[in-house]
């Protein structure tokens, strides 16, 4: 065969489809586009090959690019990519809002810890004083220590038996 001309199976070949599809767009295409048979078998010259690719979305010639479906198609993901940055964006505010609201309440914990730690020394501090003041009272009160003026000052210093505790409760009945 010649340069230019192609069989379906070399076409479907080099546009990464099957020799059914190929059929099927030739079907599809216009009596006056659609390609000569030799028998049984189509003969694609350059102009078929040219329609046929033209018919699936694919250009021959890089001249004759369809700028249109071009900037449609990035159109399209032009919007996509400004649709998903807006979105990013608005998470990178829900979450700035977050990390403002989560640095205000470690400030606030950091406050009440310095404060119930100064509250603790405090306390400490008149702790300490209370029993300093304490501690001398009660000496003074053991030392002082008033006796009874019913029980002499004898029978204090003795120790008790049990045996004398109940001779005094049956006295008193």
């Amino acid at each position: 065969m010649s340069e230019n001309l192609k069989t379906i199976r070399e076409l479907a070949d080099e546009l990464g489809v099957s020799k059914q599809r190929i059929h099927q767009i030739i079907a599809k295409l216009s009596p006056s586009k659609t390609p000569n048979k030799d028998g049984n078998r189509y003969v694609l010259n350059a102009r078929d090959v040219q329609n046929i690719k033209g018919f699936m979305g694919f250009e021959n010639d890089p001249s004759s690019t369809s700028e249109s479906t071009n900037r449609l198609v990035d159109y399209d993901v032009y919007l996509d990519v400004i649709n998903s940055i807006k979105e990013k964006d608005e998470q990178i505010k829900s979450l700035l809002e977050v990390q403002k609201q989560t640095q205000n309440l470690l400030d606030q914990q950091q406050r009440l810890a310095l404060q119930d730690k100064k509250l603790l020394e405090e306390y400490k501090t008149e702790i300490k004083d209370l029993k300093t003041l304490a501690m001398p009272s009660r000496e003074d009160e053991k030392d002082a220590s008033p006796q009874s003026e019913t029980e002499p000052a004898e029978a204090q210093a003795k120790p008790k038996k049990w045996w004398q505790f109940k001779k005094r409760g049956q006295k008193n009945d």
